[in-house]
Formats: structure tokens, C-alpha cells, sequence
């Protein structure tokens, strides 16, 4: 006997698939359904929730069911308490308003939330109950380390950015409050705490928190504000620990490309720093506005050569700086017109502006020519094709909704 999935609207792109009667054998899950109702009240009273968004007529949907409900039983062995971690569904069809308040544009998307507040980061790896499962339990895995002596401060590795704080209590406001952002920011930030006796010395008038940077020689920064005000102590936890300038891997790659917004490049040594921190100042120097409408991004040159051949440059030409619009590449002129006051913001400005673009295309714009030179001739050109885009989700795990709008 078989079933034929019925098919969405010619816009979204999906496959037709035929199930085999038999081939899926529903196992008894606390799969938790989420409606417009419910879905506040059971993630905002969950630790740790994993929530599927998904359509019945998509063919990954499908073949991720089974393997989501087995995960959810093997965890449930684990965690017995039903709001340490919750296994979660959205049928996206049905509650078309909730696909859009989490901006899902594909499915399965499989979103993590930790006590409501939605992580940036998803799950992207492995469909598999085991991979799944240990997803979980590294989540579960506290993110504070407890320092038993100051001596241990000392010796901590200055190439990761740290945050450490000092408490009279551990079980108090203040480091619920701490241990709270360290959930949060697990994946960016090392986290570590001291109590009582320990913590003395650096509680001059108070609990503490401190922020180390990257770098031996470079000042501790003071948290100022109230221990007690999670969304002040986040709001400057997060400006410490995701840095302006990020770095772009094959690992978070799929995830910088699916924010939707251009990439600004640095293409780098891996170990020239030196060109690293004048590209992170010049961002940060002329380019801090433009935060939310382009990615700010370091790559190393050996691991993306494909990138800059596609821009004609090798590993031999770094640093290079170029824009990647997902649609073309751009490259900025020349590395040590960074410097040049505004140069860097302009580059930007213009491909805002369709500028880099059109000049691709036709040339020079008329008002950038020499007064008196004779105009040239359009010769027309393409620039090179986006490279990034090919890290963006992928068609063979997941159905792609080629515009949010359809939701």
C-alpha cells in the first residue's frame, strides 16, 4: 500500500515522495505540539527546549520524525524532569504566524531555546538519534567553570575571550543571573566563578564580574551595571564575546549565510594579526552604522582559496578585502587604502547603492570621471559570481522556502 505526499504550491520547492506502508512505525514520544496558545508558557518554563518547525509534505520533514521522536526517548531516560528539556513541534502550515515570528526559511529547521529566548545558533548537525541525543547532553553540560584559587586566574589561555565572576554566594540572585548569560553565550565566551573565600580579594564592594580580552597585555574591562538586570548584564556580556569582526569557517559557514545579509571580508595569514586588528579597527572605526546590514568577517587564505580565485587572487595576494553580495563579488581596490579616511565606508556605500554594481557593468558612474577626459566606451562585464553562496543551506537536507513571504 502506498501514499502519495500531497504537493505545496508551485513557489515552494519540494519532491514528491512516495512511503512505504510499514517502512515508519511510530514509537510512543512526549513530543510536545506548539500552538499559538501554548508555545509562550511551555518554552518559557523550559531549560533547554530542541523545536522542530516542519511541514508534512516536505520529504526531510518526514524522514526526521522518527529519528526526532527516538531522540526525544532516549533524553527523556536521561533528563526525567519534564522542564529540564523539552522535545518540541510546530507544523508550519497550520501555524503559519509562529514559521514567521522565528523567521524559518526552510525546512526541518531544528531551533534551540533556553528558558524562551530563542539561541542563535541551531542545530545543524548530524540526523541522527545519537547525534541528536549528544547534542543535548552537551547543552546540559554547565558552562561555569568554579575557580578554587585565584592562582588559576593566572594561568587561564589569553587567546579565548573570558568572563569571570566573583561571588559571595553561589546560590544567589546575582549568579543566577551570571550563570543564566554563560547558557547563553556558551559558544563564545570561556565562563568562570569563584565563591566565597576564594572570591573575597576581587569583591572590594560586592559580587564582581570581569571581561578578559584576547591578548596578554590587554586591560581587564568591569560589568558596572546591576547583577541582578539579566538583560543589561546579557546586552554587555554579548558586546564582549561576539566580536564585531567574526570569523567565517566551513563550520559556521551555513550560518553566517543563511543571516541574509552581504559579507564584508577580510581574506588573511592566518597568523597576520597585524592586518586583522587594522581591518577590525577600521570597521569599527568607520563602519559601526552599517552594523545589521552587512557581516563583518575575517577568512584564512589557505583554507578559502577557492573564494579568491574566483576574485583572481591567490593566498600570494592576502590580505584582500572583498564583498560578497550572495548574488557577486566585489574587491576593495587596494589593503593599504584602508586606512584612508572613509574609503572603507564608501566601498560599502556603494554597493548599497547598486554603485559596484553598475560599474561592473558599464564602467565608471559619469560624475566619477575626469572633468574634460573623453568618455569611454561602455564595455560590458560581469563581476565574479557569489562563492559564499554555496555554504548556505543546502537542497539535499532541507526544502528551501524561496521567499519568507510564502509563509
Amino acid at each position: 500500500m502506498k501514499f502519495t505526499a500531497i504537493l505545496p504550491s508551485p513557489e515552494i520547492h519540494c519532491f514528491t515522495i512516495l512511503l512505504v506502508a510499514g517502512l515508519y512505525t511510530p514509537v510512543r514520544s512526549e513530543i510536545t505540539s506548539l500552538d499559538a496558545g501554548n508555545i509562550d508558557d511551555i518554552l518559557n518554563n523550559a531549560g533547554v527546549a530542541l523545536v522542530n518547525f516542519y511541514a508534512d509534505w516536505c520529504r526531510f520533514s518526514q524522514m526526521l520524525h522518527p529519528i526526532f521522536e527516538e531522540a526525544s526517548n532516549v533524553v527523556r531516560e536521561e533528563y526525567p524532569d519534564t522542564k529540564q528539556v523539552v522535545f518540541a513541534r510546530v507544523d508550519c502550515d497550520q501555524h503559519s504566524d509562529i514559521a514567521q515570528r522565528y523567521r524559518i526559511s526552510k525546512y526541518p529547521t531544528l531551533k534551540l531555546f533556553r528558558n524562551g529566548m530563542m539561541m542563535k545558533r541551531e542545530y545543524r548537525g548530524q540526523r541522527s538519534v545519537s547525534a541528536i541525543a549528544d547534542f543535548i547532553r552537551q547543552q546540559k553540560v554547565d558552562p561555569v567553570k568554579e575557580v578554587q584559587s585565584l592562582e588559576e586566574i593566572t594561568t587561564i589561555d589569553r587567546s579565548k575571550r573570558t568572563i569571570i565572576g566573583y561571588f559571595e554566594q553561589k546560590d544567589s540572585e546575582n549568579y543566577h543571573t551570571f550563570e543564566k548569560v554563560a547558557n547563553i553565550l556558551r559558544d563564545d565566551c570561556i565562563f568562570l566563578a569563584a565563591f566565597g573565600e576564594v572570591s573575597k580579594p576581587e569583591r572590594f564592594s560586592g559580587d564582581n564580574v570581569i571581561y578578559k580580552p584576547i591578548g596578554e597585555s590587554v586591560p581587564d574591562m568591569v560589568y558596572l551595571g546591576s547583577l541582578t538586570n539579566f538583560d543589561l548584564t546579557y546586552a554587555w556580556a554579548q558586546d564582549k564575546c561576539v566580536p564585531l569582526v567574526r570569523e567565517i569557517t566551513f563550520e559556521n559557514g551555513e550560518e553566517l549565510t543563511e543571516e541574509g545579509i552581504p559579507f564584508l571580508i577580510l581574506f588573511h595569514v592566518k597568523d597576520d594579526n597585524d592586518s586583522l586588528e587594522k581591518f577590525q579597527h577600521e570597521v569599527a572605526r568607520q563602519l559601526i552604522s552599517e552594523k545589521g546590514s552587512i557581516n563583518f568577517l575575517h577568512a584564512d587564505c589557505d583554507k578559502f582559496r577557492h573564494p579568491l580565485l574566483h576574485i583572481q587572487k591567490t593566498p600570494a595576494d592576502c590580505p584582500v578585502i572583498a564583498i560578497d553580495s550572495f548574488r557577486h563579488m566585489y574587491v576593495f581596490p587596494e589593503f593599504n587604502d584602508l586606512a584612508v579616511p572613509g574609503k572603507l565606508r564608501q566601498f560599502v556605500l556603494d554597493l548599497h547603492s547598486g554603485k559596484l554594481h553598475r560599474e561592473f557593468h558599464h564602467g565608471p558612474d559619469p560624475t566619477d570621471s575626469t572633468p574634460g577626459q573623453e568618455e569611454k566606451k561602455e564595455v560590458p562585464s560581469n563581476p565574479p559570481e557569489s562563492s559564499f553562496q554555496k555554504l548556505a543551506p543546502s537542497e539535499t537536507r532541507y526544502t528551501i522556502l524561496r521567499d519568507r513571504d510564502e509563509l
